[in-house]
């Protein structure tokens, strides 16, 4: 499965190589080890569980506590062909 890292990197993301840390952090996490990335801003640590995602089948959740950021994650993710939604309080009942 680690194995299909880079090539969905490339697929999905249009990257060649990984940014510093986060193919080590993504193996830990399809490994089943509980892993904690601390990160800078930009480092990229949402591809550190979006790409894990789409290696593995079912559904992944991610709990975030900003609204911007999850509507503009999903709004990157869709408009790559990647199906994704989110749930938060902007929405209507």
């Amino acid at each position: 499965m680690n194995d299909s890292l880079p090539g969905l990197l490339k697929t999905h993301f249009g990257y060649d190589t990984f940014r510093p840390l986060q193919r080590e952090i993504m193996e830990a996490a399809l490994a089943g080890r509980d892993t904690l990335a601390i990160l800078p801003t930009g480092a990229g640590k949402s591809l550190c569980y979006q790409l894990p995602a789409l290696a593995r089948t079912g559904v992944t959740l991610v709990v975030s506590p900003l609204i911007a950021l999850m509507k503009d994650q999903v709004d990157q993710l869709t408009a790559s062909g990647i199906s994704a939604t989110f749930l938060n309080s902007s929405l209507d009942p």
